[in-house]
């Protein structure tokens, strides 16, 4: 089981941690950031509040801590946010994005 609390991005390990979260939950939203990415911090708090106010299991993944995990996603740029239903990528968005338009891609999943 995830040891973070509920309402709280939780940061991903490894390619197994990233694997055991989407299987534990219907809906998940995966953040891939570098700390050195401008457009990550600017998207990091509606990240933050994601978490904190909806039941989605929001995923951190630094690209550059988890590189060959990066790699194998596909992810060519940062920010890219993956959303996944019922263990299965659903959507992908790359750039910063309108909470709103996160929220409705949560809306479409749930």
């Amino acid at each position: 089981m995830s040891t973070a609390q509920t309402g709280e991005p939780i940061h991903v390990t490894s390619k197994e941690h990233l694997d055991e979260l989407v299987a534990e939950h219907d809906v998940v939203l995966v953040d891939f950031y570098a700390d050195w990415c401008g457009p990550c911090k600017m998207l990091e708090p509606t990240v933050e509040e994601i978490a904190a106010e909806t039941d989605v299991a929001v995923l951190k993944v630094d690209i550059d801590e988890l590189q060959d995990l990066a790699r194998d996603a596909g992810v060519r740029s940062v920010p890219t946010l993956q959303f996944y239903a019922g263990g299965e990528e659903a959507k992908r968005v790359i750039g910063v994005q309108d909470k709103d338009d996160l929220l409705d891609v949560i809306a479409d999943l749930s």
